[in-house]
């Protein structure tokens, strides 16, 4: 898996792209998380659930029905937001899959473990993508706390972090492009 440091990473650039006004950084928290969330199976890992079963790490929770799950329920959930604040419930509602969708898609870009359930619980066969250069993450805290750790850090940075980057900053020039065009008309 890819560290929970770059699926944030991936999500909070995510929101930020898509709701872009500072009133919703607390849906760029939000996807931040929803982005993270998958992981929770790795719980299973330790209490025996085995890795290659539905209900193990990479699938069930990484698939693209979780997505829609996730993002179904956090749009009703952001419905209560206050009206000034809340954003758009379609656009949340893509944010949110995307951001939780994003999940599996760093993982299958990772070089280990058994690839990821996309299409579970109907179809659960595992993918990896044809290239894979994001350093796997391991599982437990203690052996992310080394040289394991730095190296994937380091292949997030190049992998996740510096395209991240790039999309903030193409975003902001999209919207300066956006706010010029509109002053000249």
């Amino acid at each position: 898996m890819a560290s929970a440091f770059a699926h944030a990473a991936l999500g909070a650039t995510l929101g930020k792209l898509l709701l872009p006004h500072p009133r919703h950084w607390p849906y760029w928290v939000a996807a931040a998380l929803c982005a993270a969330l998958p992981d929770v199976d790795s719980v299973g890992y330790r209490l025996g659930v085995p890795y290659a079963s539905l209900w193990g790490h990479r699938g069930l929770t990484h698939s693209l029905l979780a997505a829609a799950v996730v993002a179904a329920v956090g749009t009703l959930l952001g419905q209560v937001a206050h009206p000034a604040r809340r954003p758009a419930a379609a656009r949340l509602a893509l944010l949110l899959f995307l951001a939780t969708a994003s999940h599996g898609l760093l993982d299958a870009l990772t070089t280990g473990g058994l690839g990821v359930a996309f299409f579970s619980p109907w179809h659960p066969e595992r993918y990896f993508f044809p290239f894979r250069p994001i350093k796997v993450s391991p599982l437990s805290i203690r052996a992310f706390l080394g040289a394991k750790g730095l190296r994937v850090l380091a292949s997030e940075a190049v992998w996740v972090g510096l395209p991240c980057l790039m999309l903030l900053l193409l975003g902001q020039r999209w919207r300066q492009h956006q706010r010029l065009g509109s002053a000249n008309k």
